[in-house]
């Protein structure tokens, strides 16, 4: 049985005092899932209806808004409060007889499993509807991905055995790791490698509203940037608003990936702002730059230069990026600066040097990673950590007890769905100015 955890789902208190019956209004309101009902009940079509499929999935919601840690607490909930049935749309008539039986749920969530693909299209609608109210949604993109730890025990690989589902054990979860690194404070470097046996959410969120935007689960060893380049490809098809509204696409070192920067640049004229790994394996730390001998750049696009008489390196000067060139542009930082450069005769440098993108792609972006802009950009890609901490702590992630991959993927899409219909709900009231603190925990 899956089940809908929910702690303290967006600080309600701390913008306004809301009834918890209000809460749930607001999710009922402003979600567009009349197409799912239609659907579910066409299938149910003249059989018995002494527990109607509206009421059933209202409930299942009111699960999350109200953060019962199961479908049994949840049941507890429906007999004990009489105006919680009646909003939901059970029978007052019947009492607490109207609150379904666990048998229910678990039937009901089976057939959510099986309209993946209906809830996807809501939450694409969501997003559609969302970008709608707010013309700069989806102009800064983040992704990153979240470990979704199994608290079933680790299997180890069986060759050939053939294990029988009976909706208990972890069939589909495997082991995952990351690897963390960081600087001391004496300037050396600690590297830790953490694993884990579950899942991973992959997660595209918008880095300003701190809202999600496209997703995906796979098992923990899934590669991220294969990832990245699927999500992509599915909101150029699924939302092609987001993609052509869209300037900046932010990723920590695990997506950077030369194809991706240019699948992004290249085929969608988004800027990739994706921090970089060291891949020069042979020590070298700076490397020339075709056509000068004066002139190198570091692994990180630092571009620097030569004085030809002195051999004194100075970092160049960045001029900015030449869309119609695919270039960027470095000014010698004794003329830019007004330095003293002994052998600025004898430099091939006059002015400035275009350095082409296809020079490196994953080193040289249109976002120059030398510059201002290139940092001030990338700090914002924390919105995707802080939408993956809320998961953890306020939809429950934490501690779960869900086993299998639809049951987790109805479980992460039932909680982005929560989280993007509230978040509208208060844009539609005209209090856009409580957004930001609406979407965070308190």
């Amino acid at each position: 049985m899956a089940i809908i955890p929910q702690p303290r789902l967006f600080g309600w208190e701390e913008i306004e005092q809301l009834g918890d019956l209000e809460r749930l209004r607001l999710v009922l309101e402003n979600l567009p899932d009349e197409e799912l009902m239609r659907d579910l009940e066409r299938e149910r079509k003249k059989g018995r209806d002494d527990y109607p499929v509206r009421a059933v999935w209202n409930s299942i919601l009111a699960g999350i808004v109200y953060q019962h840690p199961s479908i049994e607490s949840l049941r507890r909930e429906l007999r004990r409060n009489a105006q919680l049935r009646h909003l939901c749309g059970f029978d007052p008539a019947r009492g607490e007889k109207a609150v379904p039986p666990a048998w229910v749920y678990s039937r009901f969530l089976k057939k959510l499993m099986a309209r993946q693909q209906l809830l996807e299209v809501i939450f694409n609608r969501l997003v559609e509807q969302m970008s709608e109210q707010l013309p700069d949604f989806g102009r800064i993109l983040a992704i990153d991905g979240k470990a979704i730890a199994s608290f079933a025990p680790g299997r180890k690989r069986q060759e050939g055995k053939v294990v029988k589902r009976d909706g208990r054990r972890e069939l589909d979860a495997d082991w995952g790791q990351k690897t963390l690194r960081g600087e001391k404070e004496d300037g050396s470097t600690w590297e830790k490698v953490v694993w884990w046996f579950g899942f991973k959410l992959h997660l595209v969120v918008d880095a300003t509203y701190e809202l999600p935007v496209a997703f995906s689960l796979t098992k923990a060893s899934a590669s991220e940037v294969k990832q990245a380049h699927r999500l992509i490809d599915q909101m150029s098809e699924q939302l092609p608003a987001i993609i052509e509204r869209c300037e900046y696409f932010l990723g920590d070192r695990g997506y950077d990936d030369g194809k991706l920067h240019t699948k992004l640049w290249n085929g969608h004229a988004i800027k990739p702002v994706i921090d970089i790994r060291n891949m020069w394996r042979d020590g070298e730390e700076t490397r020339l730059i075709n056509g000068f001998a004066n002139l190198v750049y570091d692994y990180k696009g630092q571009v620097y230069c030569y004085c030809p008489q002195t051999a004194q390196r100075r970092p160049m000067a960045y001029g900015g990026f030449e869309k119609d060139r695919g270039s960027l542009k470095y000014r010698c930082p004794a003329r830019h600066y007004g330095l003293s450069c002994l052998g600025m005769d004898r430099c091939r440098v006059k002015g400035a040097v275009r350095i082409p993108l296809k020079e490196d792609p994953r080193i040289f972006t249109p976002l120059a990673r030398s510059s201002y802009a290139w940092k001030s950009i990338y700090k914002k890609r924390t919105a995707v950590e802080r939408v993956n901490s809320r998961l953890d702590r306020v939809f429950g992630f934490e501690e779960h007890y869900i086993r299998g991959l639809k049951k987790m993927t109805l479980r992460c899409t039932l909680a982005l769905l929560v989280m993007l219909v509230m978040a509208l709900g208060r844009v539609r009231e005209k209090k856009v100015q409580n957004l930001r603190r609406l979407v965070s925990a308190a």
